[in-house]
């Protein structure tokens, strides 16, 4: 197969699809790479490494134009989405479900969309969202911790104080993944953490691993209202699987949040948990809403994008060898987890929450590929 890598365009997105040992690996199975100059700069990875493990380097209109599958890290942006063909496969993280624009064109470029965020495993988990969930979680802390800053706009309170002097008090809502990593690294810095929860196994597991450290409430409507508008920093760490995410806090109950107090919307790329949060960018990462700092980065990872790639790239690699050795359909044929990865396919949404947040009839992956 011969395999595209187009580099990320997306506002500070400095992450690639696939690194030079991925494609070493790629290569060595006879599939063929072409690189968009520069591509893998962002992770310090010049052209002359790509080169050197057998791919060709080219420009973003070649790319698009030989590859029959495209591999990236964001969703594909506007002009991106222009150059996708009808039976040309894109693997990558799609978020569809808050996004009606990129379905729509999507549907209409005949491509098959498998989304890095739905794939799921033997465990019920979602291993290749997982990576970037870790990476987030353990960023969300800390740009909570810088937006607490009062030349940011919050309240001036040092996450961990000091001596005789409170830290910061953290909310977490949602223990999964995201929630866990947040929480690991609120807790070094010495921050008061809650976790909110609606499963008891995730609580009891959390209360294991952290102990005493972490206070633990089960989510209730008047349970997060209590504690939300008592903190100091409030993480959303909440995920549907491939569906928009639910707004568990209001714009009423944000309008009561102490002034300077910081929101992090983690799971702003499924529309955001917080019904004031609007995507940002990291050359612009927040707003204000009724004194309350809103930090909504879309792509968080891509701050730190050596550790993000590599992370991704480890993830991903087996998914991308088993469609370029087997092809879609079979790869699908023999993978049910990878065909939960299948968001669009010929024109037709094969991802159920989307199709209905979106008004598409759905067609099940195995219905849309014949098998």
């Amino acid at each position: 197969m011969h395999i595209g890598v187009p580099k990320e365009i997306k506002d500070h997105e400095y992450r690639v699809g696939l690194t030079p040992d991925s494609v070493r690996e790629l290569v060595k199975r006879d599939h063929s790479v072409v690189v968009e100059t520069g591509a893998g700069l962002g992770i310090g990875c010049e052209d002359s490494e790509y080169e050197q493990v057998g791919a060709a380097i080219a420009d973003a209109a070649s790319v698009f134009e030989s590859a029959d599958m495209i591999v990236k890290v964001k969703e594909p942006q506007p002009d991106e989405r222009k150059r996708l063909r009808s039976g040309q496969l894109l693997f990558t993280y799609l978020h569809l479900a808050p996004d009606a624009e990129q379905t729509a064109d999507l549907v209409a470029s005949g491509a098959s969309c498998v989304a890095y965020e739905t794939i799921t495993d033997d465990h019920g988990g979602l291993p290749l969202l997982a990576p970037m969930s870790e990476v987030a979680g353990r960023l969300a802390a800390q740009a909570a911790a810088h937006s607490l800053e009062k030349i940011r706009g919050g309240r001036g309170v040092l996450m961990g104080g000091v001596p005789g002097v409170s830290p910061a008090r953290v909310v977490v809502i949602g223990g999964g993944v995201v929630g866990e990593n947040a929480i690991t690294m609120a807790l070094g810095l010495g921050a008061d953490v809650v976790v909110l929860d609606r499963s008891v196994p995730v609580l009891r597991r959390l209360a294991a691993r952290f102990g005493p450290s972490l206070r633990t409430v089960y989510a209730t409507a008047a349970s997060t209202e209590t504690e939300v508008l008592a903190a100091d920093v409030v993480i959303g760490a909440v995920l549907v699987a491939g569906a928009e995410t639910p707004k568990l806090v209001s714009a009423d109950m944000v309008s009561r949040m102490q002034p300077g107090s910081v929101l992090v919307d983690v799971a702003i790329d499924q529309g955001g948990c917080f019904e004031t949060s609007k995507p940002t960018t990291h050359a612009d990462p927040t707003y204000v809403v009724d004194g309350v700092v809103h930090y909504c980065v879309a792509n968080m990872p891509g701050a730190v994008p050596r550790t993000s790639a590599f992370a991704l790239n480890h993830a991903t690699l087996g998914h991308v060898i088993a469609l370029a050795d087997k092809g879609l359909k079979q790869a699908m044929a023999d993978d049910e987890h990878l065909r939960h990865g299948l968001n669009v396919h010929a024109g037709q949404v094969t991802c159920a929450p989307v199709a209905e947040r979106h008004g598409y009839t759905y067609v099940s992956p195995e219905a849309a590929l014949g098998l």
